[in-house]
């Protein structure tokens, strides 16, 4: 080519009319290279190629597009709200005895004795059957619980993978000798959208059922999109709710909106540090005509092994719980207190949780 270099100089003999014995050496001069313009960008016969006479090699190949980021799983409609109420405590009351045995990799028990003060004590027995298939660190199939008090009222759930996307549960609740609740559902989970069906109370003879159908959409990888759809019906009384529903989760935080006919909820949570957590959460009834406005924080120490989790509503409550583990020993403390400045009432919980 004519872009490449000369190659190394040569001496070469040449004899000459007329010229003695001895032989001059001349040496052998590279030609001086041209250079010539890449095929590329001349025409046909060689000529340069102008604005309307197009490649010689053709229409050049368009540019792949760059794939997007994953959307993932939007989750269930029952959990958009998740992050920012793990931050608030529960209300504690009384005195709670929690005690878990593993009996093996897919059975366990638990004993609660609770001593309230301002209602009955009681007793439940909780066991909870767990298979072989697991998606998830928190997550197998197919999954029995069963819970049980002291007056024999049952609440039961079945949880099973019916196929790779689709989920069943059961739930049965009994008060003593009666059936309150059973509901069924239907869960469908792709690669970016959740659609399920709850059944809830059907009777045929009393002409009563209650119907509700959500659906998630995952937009982008960060923003969330869907509804809810509740149809109830009774002799005398027939109706149907629609709600619809936004979530977007950034890196530290996570905003909630849930806006329908008969009110809207909206929670905001943000994660400062690895120690601090913070979460607010606003609920609006138009039909009781009744807003509240709760504030929720929630202090790790690892180095401590302790939590605190801390709220203030609204209603003039205040409220924190301590949770203090006791390695290595599988025990867990629990101390909590909550005072309502506006009815003046105070109440406050210790439990023992063990295993």
């Amino acid at each position: 080519m004519g872009g490449e270099c000369c190659p190394p100089q040569q001496w070469r003999r040449r004899p000459r009319a007329g010229a003695s014995s001895r032989s001059r050496f001349r040496q052998r001069r590279c030609p001086r290279p041209r250079w010539r313009r890449p095929a590329a960008a001349r025409g046909a016969g060689g000529r340069r190629a102008g604005p309307g006479m197009g490649n010689a090699l053709g229409p050049a190949a368009p540019r792949a597009p760059r794939r997007g980021e994953p959307l993932g799983s939007p989750g269930s409609f029952d959990e958009l709200h998740r992050q920012c109420k793990e931050v608030f405590p529960q209300q504690m009351e009384g005195v709670k005895l929690i005690v878990t045995k593993t009996l093996s990799s897919h059975f366990q028990v638990t004993h609660t004795v609770h001593m309230s003060t301002l209602g009955p004590s009681s007793y439940h027995f909780n066991a909870t059957f767990v298979g072989d298939r697991q998606l998830g660190p928190t997550e197998a199939f197919p999954t029995l619980i069963g819970d049980m008090d002291n007056s024999g009222s049952l609440n039961a759930q079945v949880l099973h993978l019916v196929a790779e996307r689709i989920r069943t549960k059961a739930v049965f609740q009994t008060h003593q000798t009666k059936f309150v609740t059973w509901q069924f559902d239907g869960e469908y989970r792709g690669d970016d959208c959740t659609a399920t069906l709850t059944l809830g109370n059907p009777d045929l003879l009393g002409e009563s059922v209650i119907l509700v159908a959500h659906f998630l959409q995952s937009i982008t990888s960060r923003l969330v999109l869907g509804g809810e759809m509740v149809y109830h019906r009774r002799p005398g009384e027939e109706g149907a709710i629609l709600t619809l529903a936004g979530k977007y989760t950034a890196l530290k935080w996570v905003a909630t909106l849930n806006v329908g006919y008969g009110g809207a909820h909206a929670s905001y949570y943000h994660r400062a540090n690895e120690q601090v957590q913070v979460g607010v959460e606003l609920e609006a009834n138009t039909r009781l005509q009744d807003t509240t406005f709760a504030f929720g924080y929630q202090l790790n120490l690892p180095q401590a092994n302790m939590v605190f989790r801390g709220l203030l509503d609204s209603n003039w409550s205040v409220g924190g719980v301590l949770e203090k583990k006791l390695p290595p020993l599988p025990v867990t403390l629990a101390l909590g207190a909550f005072l309502n400045h506006w009815k003046n009432r105070f109440h406050c919980g210790f439990s023992v949780i063990v295993g």
